[in-house]
Formats: C-alpha cells, sequence, structure tokens
C-alpha cells in the first residue's frame, strides 16, 4: 500500500516537472525558433527571469542621469520629453542591436517587439479575433483588471463591446457635460477658497485634485445618485495601481507568493469586489437608473442561459465586477493623469496657455461651454492631443496571437505576445519630424493626418477594432475641465516642481505637480 502511495506521489511529480519544464524551456524556445528562423532575434533570455535582469540593469544605469529640469536664458523652464529613454532604456537599445523588431522575454512571457511602422499598421488594423489581449493580463493584473473589456479576448470580448460602447457614444457623452461641469465647478470652488487664506498667489498641487475629479465626474455618470459610495472604491484602486506597478509580471509563481506586497494585493482586491458587489446589490434592489452601471447588469443577465458566453471561470457576478473595475480604473486614472500633463505643458509654455484662454473666451464668453461649444475649441484640442503624444498615458499596444497569424510575410506562432511601443512611435523623428521631442500643438492644425507622416502611428487610445471605447468620454472631460480652469485662472509651475515621469501602469508625473495660480 505505501509503495502505490510513493509510486502515485512520483508519477504526480513527474507529470508536474514535466509541465514546468515544458512551460519555462520547451514552449518558449519553440516559439522563439519559429520567429528566430525568420530572422528576428533578440537577447538571450534566462530561462526562469527571461530577460528581466538586463531590462533591471540598464534602467540602473539611467537613472543616475540629471534632473531634466533646466534654466535657460531668458529665466523660463525648459522641461526636457525625453522620457521613453530613461523610463525604458532597453527597448532603445535592442531596437539598435536587433533592429525594428525583436525577441525577447520577462519572466516566461514571450514578446515579439514591433517599432516597424509597415508591421505595426499590419497588427493595429488586423479585424480577426486571433489577435487578442495576453492571458497574464487577467492573470497578474487579476486584481485591478481581471476578465473585463480590457483584458478579454474573443466572444466575451465581443460581447462586453457591444454593452458598453453604445453607451460611451459621442451623443450619450453630451448628455454628460452638464454632470461634468458640476463637478469641476466644485473643484475650482475650493481652489478659490485657498486664495482667501494664502492671498493673491497660491500654490496648489493639481495632480491629487485632477484625480479626486475624474474619480467624482465617473462615479456619477457610473452609479447615478450612489455616486458618494462610488468614490470610495478609487482610492483603493489607486493603492492596487501602484503595488502592481512592481510587480515582476511574468515570473512564473510570483503572484502566489505570500509577500507583504502580495498580501495587500489580495486584501485591496477583496475590499473592492465587496465594495462593487454591495453597490450592484443596492442597485438590483431599486429603482433602475439609466446609467453605465445599468448597462452592465443589463449585459451581464444576456449572457445567462444559452448563450454560453460565461462560462465557470466568469460568473454573471464577475462580469459585473471586472468590468466595473475595468471601467473605474481606465475611465479616470488616463484622464486625470493627461489633464495633469496638459496643465503642465500650458504652465511651461505661457504662449500657448494665452491662446488657448483666448479663444474659450472667445467662443464660451465668460460662461460655461456646452456640449456644441467643444468643438470649436480648436487651439484646446490641438493642445491636448500634443500632451497625449507626448504623454500618453498608455505606453504599450499590446496583442497576443491567439492562433497561427501570418502578419506581412512573418508567420507568429500561437502563444507569442506582440508589444507595440506607444512612447517610440509617438517620440520618431522620422515620423514627426525632428522637432518630435518637443512641444509644438500647432502639428496638430490640420488633424492626425497632417500631424505624422504616417496618421497610424499616433493612438492615445488604441486604434482599430480595439479603440477605447471611453476616448469621446475622455476628450469631453479634458475640454471642459481645462477650459474652466483657463477661464478662472493664470497659472505657472511652482519652483518645487520637479519634473520626473514615472510609469505607473500609466505614465503619471512622479513626484506630483505644483502650480502657482493667481485667479483672472
Amino acid at each position: 500500500m505505501e509503495m502505490n502511495t510513493v509510486q502515485v506521489l512520483l508519477g504526480v511529480g513527474l507529470v508536474l516537472l514535466v509541465h514546468v519544464f515544458n512551460v519555462l524551456v520547451l514552449r518558449p524556445r519553440s516559439m522563439r525558433a519559429k520567429l528566430q528562423r525568420q530572422g528576428i532575434k533578440g537577447p538571450s533570455p534566462h530561462f526562469y527571469f527571461g530577460n528581466i535582469p538586463e531590462m533591471k540593469t540598464l534602467l540602473l544605469q539611467v537613472q543616475s542621469a540629471p534632473t531634466t529640469q533646466v534654466k535657460e536664458k531668458d529665466e523660463e523652464v525648459s522641461l526636457s520629453h525625453m522620457w521613453p529613454f530613461t523610463l525604458f532604456p532597453h527597448i532603445q537599445e535592442w531596437i539598435k542591436q536587433y533592429g525594428p523588431m525583436y525577441l525577447f522575454s520577462s519572466g516566461s512571457i514571450q514578446w515579439l517587439l514591433v517599432s516597424d511602422i509597415e508591421m505595426v499598421k499590419e497588427v493595429i488594423m488586423h479585424t480577426s479575433l486571433n489577435l487578442g489581449k495576453p492571458t497574464y493580463l487577467s492573470k497578474d493584473m487579476r486584481p485591478l483588471l481581471g476578465k473585463g473589456i480590457l483584458t478579454s479576448s474573443g466572444p466575451i470580448w465581443a460581447h462586453q463591446r457591444k454593452i458598453i460602447s453604445p453607451e460611451l457614444y459621442l451623443d450619450k457623452v453630451k448628455g454628460m457635460v452638464n454632470l461634468i461641469l458640476d463637478s469641476t465647478n466644485e473643484t475650482l470652488r475650493s481652489w478659490e477658497g485657498r486664495f482667501e487664506s494664502e492671498g493673491a498667489v497660491s500654490e496648489i498641487k493639481i495632480d491629487e485634485d485632477m484625480r479626486s475629479l475624474s474619480a467624482d465626474i465617473i462615479a456619477r455618470a457610473c452609479f447615478g445618485s450612489n455616486y458618494i459610495e462610488g468614490k470610495e472604491i478609487f482610492s483603493k484602486l489607486r493603492d492596487l495601481q501602484k503595488l502592481l506597478s512592481k510587480i515582476h509580471v511574468g515570473i512564473p509563481g510570483f503572484r502566489y507568493l505570500p509577500n507583504k506586497s502580495n498580501r495587500e494585493m489580495w486584501r485591496l482586491e477583496k475590499q473592492i469586489d465587496s465594495k462593487i458587489s454591495m453597490l450592484i446589490k443596492q442597485r438590483q434592489e431599486e429603482t433602475h437608473e439609466q446609467d453605465l452601471l445599468q448597462m452592465i447588469l443589463e449585459g451581464a443577465k444576456k449572457c445567462e442561459g444559452g448563450d454560453d458566453l460565461l462560462s465557470d471561470s466568469m460568473s454573471c457576478d464577475r462580469f459585473m465586477i471586472d468590468n466595473c473595475k475595468n471601467i473605474f480604473f481606465a475611465g479616470h486614472e488616463t484622464t486625470a493623469t493627461t489633464a495633469s500633463w496638459c496643465l503642465v505643458l500650458l504652465a511651461v509654455h505661457q504662449d500657448w496657455q494665452d491662446r488657448a484662454r483666448a479663444e474659450v473666451l472667445e467662443v464660451c464668453g465668460k460662461g460655461a461651454p456646452d456640449a456644441n461649444m467643444l468643438r470649436s475649441l480648436k487651439t484646446l484640442t490641438m493642445v491636448i492631443q500634443e500632451t497625449l503624444r507626448l504623454y500618453s498615458p498608455a505606453t504599450f499596444v499590446i496583442r497576443t496571437a491567439l492562433q497561427d497569424v501570418n502578419l506581412k510575410g512573418v508567420l507568429i506562432p500561437k502563444g507569442m505576445n506582440i508589444q507595440i511601443p506607444l512612447s517610440v512611435l509617438h517620440h520618431d523623428p522620422q515620423l514627426w519630424g525632428p522637432d518630435a521631442h518637443k512641444f509644438n500643438p500647432e502639428r496638430f492644425a490640420n488633424g492626425v493626418l497632417g500631424a505624422c507622416k504616417v496618421p497610424q502611428a499616433y493612438m492615445p487610445f488604441g486604434i482599430g477594432a480595439r479603440v477605447c471605447v471611453g476616448q469621446h468620454l475622455a476628450m469631453t472631460e479634458l475640454k471642459v475641465i481645462l477650459s474652466l480652469i483657463l477661464l478662472k485662472f493664470h497659472f505657472s509651475l511652482s519652483p518645487s516642481y520637479c519634473h520626473s515621469p514615472a510609469f505607473r501602469l500609466v505614465i503619471e508625473p512622479g513626484q506630483g505637480v505644483v502650480l502657482r495660480m493667481t485667479r483672472i
């Protein structure tokens, strides 16, 4: 009897070892070999850590560089926008060594980086469901993203998009303008109150306020009358975002370790899921409101029964919770960060601040803008577009081959992940001209078609079939927020501001944004 038990245990152990060897060595080696035979190379990976050690080494080498803030002869502050070279130095280094397409790995995750613009166009315009989102997003990033619209693939993604997209079409977003105005004016009144105690000039840490404002807007849009309870979720999402930006995605088994950061992530995930579940339950018991939460609830019901879209791995409750988290994170964090960067750039470039303010006064007078006025704010739109080019919140467009797929004569094997570095494309002088690293909204005077030699290289909201469903809401929010600030305040950078872009799942001001503000 004991011998049989030992044999069973040995058999299980052997099967486990074979599986681990396959995952860590055989499968990655096979995928890489298929691309290497087609002439695509890359740095040699460690079987367990992949190329993470080299990436860390290159990062440490550039982190000792001096601050990017300098004073020019006219005493105006000038900021360097070359952050891609300091945050992701491995990309530039490996493109030099191996060309615009190369192989690398993070842990057991195999990547094909694509910066060749013709291949980029092929990837992003690919309409087949054979290209989807990598599975690590719903595993390693599960506490924040789960299996919502940002991470899912195939029929379930198509269903999620069908539910959520119509609620964020431009005609629906126009109906949210008054909601955005109310939230923004509430924030600006709090700023005005500070002048009473601080005098004619006040220094305000605006990035925190932009984050709170954006959270308020999304909470109102999603939860209707329950927005106050919804806002409580955002601070926990922010803590979760910071923790996830530090994890070693792709290292096998890392997310299961009961270390301090993982335990904190599990705790936050449980609290967030519980809070969203409570709000969903309240909504199910109350009179229905026509908001985004209601659409998600009704979409989950449509999946019940014979559709077979929801499996055991994704119940209706999971469908609702994960999509709420996706919308909260993508809908508030990216908009808040972009608003902060816009204000930084307008604070540095006073000529553009004056131009944008003059336009807002011409179009809106001294009153609040309405939905129709926003279309006429051409200069402000150019400023936002240029900000999104220089500081796109999303850093990469990523896909995975769900089946073998042929792209421009290159056979991408099933399981290979594709990474398109937006920072490289958005800062490429060959695409944008010799001033690619400078703030120049004028380049967008004739839209994206006139700004870039290859318009598909500009994709702050993604592009193609998986373009961001919330882009209209984000642009509307940004125009309303910035126009109201321009009408009420003149602002410049505080001497305490330190320009240090940081990667925390999005590109954000690493040490916050402090503006010196005066009332108009």
